[in-house]
C-alpha cells in the first residue's frame, strides 16, 4: 500500500484550499478579510511556500463548511484508528473527533506539562469554543478574565475574544474541545441573556 509521507500531505494542502477557494468565488482578498491573514501569506500557503497552522486550518475549514480532514487529504473510510492520528501544533496535541461538514468539529487536546509555567499569549479568530477539561487543571485566560478549571469544569467563549489556554500548575491537562461557527453554541439549555464570555459549569 502507498503510504503518503508527512511532506507529501502538506504539500497537498495549498492546492486543494486553491481549488476549494476558487470553487467557491472567492477571492484572495475577501479570504484575507475573513481570516486576518495577509493576501500574500494566503498567497504563499496556497502555491506551497508556507505550511499553515491548525488554527488557520479550522478557519478556513468553517468558511469553506467542509470537514478539517477534507483541507488535508485524509482518506474517507469508518476506520477510527485513521480519523484519530494526533496532530501537533503550538507545543500540545489535538486528537480528531469528529468530521462532519460544518458545523462543529470535536477534539480531544493535551497540554503537556512544563518545568515553569507559561506567559499567556492571547489569540482571536472567528467562531465559538466549548470546552470540558478531563484530567489536570486548565488556565483560561480570556479577555480580563483568568480562570482555573478542575476536572468537571466546563467553558464556552466566542473566540473573536482574546483567548489562551495553558496548564494552571505545570501538569499535563486533557480536555475536550468543541469549535463551532461564529454564534453557533453547544449548550442548548442555557439562559437565552447569557453573556458569550466564558463561564465555568458545576
Amino acid at each position: 500500500m502507498d503510504r503518503k509521507t508527512d511532506d507529501d500531505v502538506l504539500d497537498a494542502v495549498g492546492p486543494r484550499l486553491r481549488a476549494l477557494r476558487r470553487d467557491r468565488g472567492i477571492t484572495l482578498a475577501d479570504l484575507a478579510a475573513k481570516t486576518g491573514v495577509s493576501e500574500s501569506s494566503l498567497s504563499r500557503l496556497e502555491s506551497g511556500q508556507r505550511r499553515p497552522s491548525l488554527e488557520l486550518l479550522l478557519s478556513l475549514a468553517r468558511i469553506y463548511d467542509v470537514p478539517l480532514d477534507d483541507l488535508v487529504g485524509a482518506p474517507r473510510t469508518g476506520d477510527p484508528r485513521i480519523h484519530l492520528k494526533p496532530i501537533r501544533r503550538f507545543g500540545m496535541t489535538f486528537v480528531p473527533l469528529s468530521r462532519q461538514p460544518g458545523g462543529v468539529h470535536a477534539f480531544k487536546m493535551i497540554i503537556p506539562a512544563q518545568p515553569e509555567p507559561l506567559e499567556p499569549t492571547p489569540q482571536t479568530h472567528e467562531g465559538f469554543e466549548w470546552l470540558y477539561v478531563l484530567n489536570g487543571r486548565l488556565r483560561l485566560v480570556i479577555g480580563d478574565r483568568d480562570l482555573t478549571l478542575p476536572p468537571g469544569e466546563a467553558a464556552e467563549f466566542d473566540t473573536s475574544m482574546p483567548h489562551w489556554l495553558g496548564s494552571a500548575d505545570g501538569g499535563v491537562v486533557e480536555l475536550l474541545i468543541l469549535f463551532g461557527l461564529q454564534g453557533m453554541r453547544a449548550h442548548i439549555r442555557t439562559g437565552p441573556h447569557r453573556s458569550s464570555q466564558a463561564r465555568s459549569r458545576r
